[in-house]
């Protein structure tokens, strides 16, 4: 890719590094051959951002023009609102606390250089406020009252930039700039470059380290240079022109502020935004399960204060999940009214909407893999030894066994139902859970972000289900290139 540096005045750039271009600013808005160039980053560090500023049309410009600003207009409008920086400030506020609990003052400013501070003490809070506020150089303003607050963040200018901090931001630039040499030497024999999102250090990743190095083999023969990121890489995210999510994706979670900054840059993204919202939520799969008439178990949303009569219909056992339950975390069964009254108050402490859903026991239930529409594979998740759930225990887990099966074995209604559940959420890679009680097919729950791990998922189909999600990315991203160039 190429690195263009835009700035008002060249000579305020005092940082000559290898491979980037340095462009001024009136240039790079009125000269045709910038607005021709293709796969190119613009690292916006002009002096003023304001709106239908040289800066705020550089990073407008270069959006439209199909580059990745750094910052984008999107990033300049959040650092104007007071709501974003409170709500920031909240979210923070253990880092924030820790990371200036020695001071003595009761103001400081912390200067982001691509991330960093020539500190190191404060590396993860410049790496949180970059990843919220993707620019160059940040100075962020903190004032102690009782307790230390982020008062204020603003993107600055390399004239703002102290000369004791010169020779650490010129090594900060040379690294972000400096592309791994794997991804210089390919860029020859691919079109596209995929990021994918995952880490060793989850608790439960939907992938393992194997089905990992399988998506990026199955890649690469089709155009596609797959690139492990993780959470500390999202201002540089823009980069890449597709996302695929192998993190347990939650809302309050860093998995769902990548998938909306991939859709808002237009790339190509699983799990997208909207999936998430869709997927994360037992109350609005149960409100649309029953609106489209899908069988689902006899389900009733409990708010606090709600007699107990009205799970009655249900019977007892029932089961108790939270709206955002996932992995069999937040999900109990209760065997008996008093035990109801007594786990409800844990429930409500969370959310103002309980999921209160009759006990459907199976020994297995099934997993339909859906890709675009279409089944793409298929297991039959068997319940863990001596449980009712497919995971037993919270810290040391056990799992039911897994069994692959070929799509052409899996009973026709299983699958049918399975695309059908899929459709009413969206067109990307989802898992459906089902039950077969008798004659009747109930649908669970549909997930995003399902589990394709080596040796479980992909057994019946092999490399082919890898090679399957590679191909769709392949084929959206083609897709996409042709409607931008009508």
């Amino acid at each position: 890719m190429r690195s263009l540096v835009v700035v008002e005045n060249t000579t305020r750039w005092p940082f000559a590094i290898p491979e980037v271009e340095v462009v001024p600013a009136r240039t790079y808005l009125r000269d045709g051959r910038y607005a021709d160039m293709r796969n190119t980053a613009v690292y916006n560090v002009c002096r003023h951002y304001g709106y239908q500023q040289v800066g705020y049309y550089v990073s407008l410009l270069a959006a439209a023009r199909g580059h990745r600003p750094l910052p984008s207009v999107e990033t300049l409008q959040r650092l104007k609102l007071a709501p974003v920086i409170r709500t920031l400030a909240d979210d923070l506020e253990g880092l924030i606390r820790r990371a200036l609990a020695p001071l003595k003052s009761d103001e400081f400013e912390l200067s982001v250089y691509f991330g960093r501070n020539p500190a190191k003490r404060y590396d993860r809070l410049g790496q949180a406020l970059f990843n919220q506020f993707p620019a160059p150089f940040l100075r962020a303003t903190f004032a102690r009252d009782g307790r230390w607050r982020l008062v204020t963040v603003r993107a600055v200018a390399t004239s703002e930039i102290p000369d004791a901090h010169r020779e650490f931001v010129l090594d900060r630039a040379t690294a972000f700039f400096r592309r791994p040499a794997r991804a210089r030497r390919a860029v020859r024999s691919h079109h596209y470059d995929l990021a994918i999102l995952w880490s060793d250090q989850d608790d439960d990743p939907p992938s393992d380290e194997r089905a990992i190095r399988r998506f990026q083999r199955a890649a690469r023969p089709i155009g596609l240079e797959a690139t492990i990121v993780g959470p500390d890489d999202y201002g540089r995210i823009a980069e890449y022109d597709a996302l695929f999510i192998r993190q347990t994706t939650r809302i309050n979670h860093h998995t769902f502020r990548f998938a909306q900054r991939a859709a808002h840059e237009g790339m190509v993204v699983i799990d997208d935004p909207t999936s998430i919202v869709r997927c994360t939520n037992k109350v609005y799969q149960a409100e649309l399960f029953e609106r489209h008439d899908i069988p689902a178990p006899p389900t009733v949303l409990l708010q606090e204060g709600d007699p107990l009569e009205l799970v009655r219909p249900l019977g007892l056992p029932l089961v108790l999940k939270r709206p955002d339950s996932s992995f069999s975390e937040g999900v109990v069964k209760v065997n008996t009214p008093d035990e109801l009254a007594a786990r409800l108050p844990e429930f409500f402490a969370d959310s103002e909407l309980v999921v209160a859903q009759a006990f459907t026991p199976t020994d297995f239930d099934w997993r339909i893999g859906v890709l675009d529409g279409a089944p793409l594979f298929a297991c039959r998740y068997h319940m863990a030894r001596g449980h009712w759930q497919i995971i037993a225990g919270q810290v040391r887990k056990r799992y039911g066994r897994v069994e692959a099966v070929p799509l052409g074995d899996v009973p026709r209604r299983v699958l049918t139902l399975a695309v059908r559940a899929a459709s009413l959420i969206g067109n990307g890679l989802y898992g459906i859970d089902l039950k077969v009680m008798g004659r009747r097919v109930l649908v669970t729950e549909v997930n995003d972000n399902p589990s394709i791990e080596a040796g479980y998922e992909d057994r019946a189909a092999g490399l082919d289900l890898y090679r399957a999600i590679m191909a769709w990315f392949r084929r959206e991203l083609d897709r996409r290139g042709e409607t931008a160039g009508r």
